[in-house]
């Protein structure tokens, strides 16, 4: 059994060889220790990104009993290799934006970025500039730069061909050579990408493939039904492709109806 924190989805992942052993563990805890559990499927861990430049202004005014909050950021963004995490720049003339507030836009900047823009997933691989904006000798403030920061960017991303990255497992199944007809059928129906076969000593055939890991959550019991027992597999994570636009969209509209829900049970 394994116990782990996902730093991507904010979910503690309960993982054992098979769902027969999540199981038994859950049970263990609520009977020998009293504490009950309420599992569910882990969210797969996407990532945004972005594919063209764009800016965007974020304004944030608010004006309460004495001092009020000012802040105006101009952020230009620009997509990076993949890997190359978040760059902040700037490029302000003539004080528009005093140096005292450039950290606070860039927290502004990477605290949303964590937050995600489109679906709620960490977005990465982008430069974001400050190049212009405007202050308040009295009502500006850090707090009021980070939260322009944080609404240029968001504006910026809209406008500059957002994406979903999705993670790729790689995936290894060993399995009885009558039933390989039946593994390759299924990994094609999840998306997989077969890279070929060996054998694997006697009867046993080796099959390798490339498979998204939404489509894998339930493979070890799926692949004990299909093999009757009989198949076994291993798998790591390889990297992120792209995530197919049919896909995408359903994270995105997941992610708007959670957000209602939220602000629903907010007020």
């Amino acid at each position: 059994m394994r116990v782990h924190r996902d730093d991507a989805t904010h979910e503690t992942i309960l993982s054992g060889i098979g769902e027969s052993s999540v199981d038994a563990a859950v049970h263990k805890l609520k009977d020998k220790f009293g504490v009950s559990v309420q599992t569910k499927t882990p969210r797969v861990p996407y990532k945004e990104s972005i594919r063209a430049k764009a800016s965007a202004q974020g304004k944030y005014k608010r004006q309460t009993g004495g001092h009020g909050q000012f802040g105006d950021a101009w952020i230009e963004i620009e997509p990076l290799v993949p890997g190359s995490g978040i760059e902040f720049a700037t490029r302000v003339v003539g004080g528009s934006v005093p140096r005292n507030f450039w950290p606070a836009v860039e927290k502004g900047i990477r605290e949303a970025a964590e937050r995600g823009v489109i679906a709620g997933y960490p977005l990465s691989d982008f430069k974001a500039t400050l190049f212009d904006g405007s202050f308040h000798t009295v009502d500006s403030s850090e707090m009021s730069f980070k939260i322009a920061g944080s609404l240029g960017l968001q504006a910026a991303v809209k406008e500059a061909q957002p994406y979903l990255l999705e993670p790729i497992m790689e995936l290894e199944v060993l399995v009885p050579e009558d039933h390989v007809g039946d593994v390759l059928s299924d990994l094609n129906s999840r998306r997989g990408r077969v890279l070929g076969m060996d054998s694997a000593g006697g009867e046993l055939r080796s099959v390798k493939a490339h498979v998204p890991m939404a489509e894998t959550f339930r493979y070890a019991t799926d692949l004990r039904s299909m093999t009757g027992g009989r198949g076994t597999f291993s798998q790591k994570v390889l990297g992120y492709e792209e995530c197919p636009t049919h896909i995408a969209q359903k994270v995105m509209a997941d992610h708007e109806a959670e957000k209602e829900k939220e602000g629903a049970a907010a007020h």
